[in-house]
């Protein structure tokens, strides 16, 4: 049986479920955390940190942290909101990010996050890197243009005997996250899609499915990110 503990959420006091994890405890409780490498049903990992908050005057990474009786937290400051901003502002400048042309736009996690920052441009230099496009795969292309390197699609999408088809390749600031060639060979239709699904922006994409949503009917056409919880 769940308990259920008090915590603090920016000077008000919830119930929240005890050693649930924080960021979607905070979801329950009506208080948006912006996130970009957490997923539901998946392990946290804290991989972009934009969802750090001040728990007890420390950061922590919300989806990292688990609920405990009296804890505080501070969801946003000038200083978080600043520091959130940055972190998309360098993923926008370090990949190549052409929304315009990008199947995602519209239903894209990093570029709605852009918009409720207000980052019409990122104020880093933009380093225009020269990235591949893998295309080999019969049912997924994966562009390394947009990856965020979030690991979602490494932690959350597996086949029938529950091996990671994606994985990391190459070493330091080189580092990319490919599709593996053994383990993804005989996935289904409905796991590629999966795999399209959970990126949260375009770099995952099922062959033969794209630009299906018109304008106008994508995700965040009508309501920004965040909408969904309560203010």
């Amino acid at each position: 049986m769940a308990s259920f503990v008090r915590i603090t959420l920016d000077d008000r006091v919830y119930l929240a479920e005890e050693g649930a994890q924080l960021v979607a405890a905070a979801k329950e409780c009506g208080v948006y955390i912006p996130t970009l490498c957490n997923y539901p049903g998946i392990p946290p990992k804290g991989a972009c940190r934009i969802c750090t908050v001040l728990v007890n005057g420390i950061p922590h990474t919300a989806c990292t942290t688990k609920v405990v009786e009296d804890m505080n937290v501070v969801t946003t400051t000038p200083e978080l909101e600043a520091f959130r901003t940055s972190i998309v502002e360098i993923l926008l400048a370090e990949g190549n990010h052409f929304c315009p042309i990008c199947e995602r736009s519209g239903n894209c996690e990093l570029q709605a996050l852009a918009y409720r920052y207000r980052v019409p441009v990122s104020s880093f230099p933009y380093l225009f890197p020269t990235r591949d496009v893998e295309a080999w795969h019969p049912k997924l292309i994966k562009d390394h243009n947009r990856c965020i390197q979030c690991k979602r699609c490494i932690r959350g999408i597996h086949n029938a005997k529950g091996q990671a088809i994606f994985a990391f390749g190459k070493r330091g600031d080189k580092v990319v996250i490919n599709i593996d060639r053994e383990t993804s060979r005989d996935i289904s239709d409905e796991l590629a899609q999966q795999a399209m699904d959970i990126c949260p922006v375009g770099a995952i994409l099922r062959k033969g499915k794209g630009f299906d949503t018109p304008i106008g009917r994508r995700t965040y056409d009508h309501a920004p990110i965040g909408s969904e919880v309560a203010p």
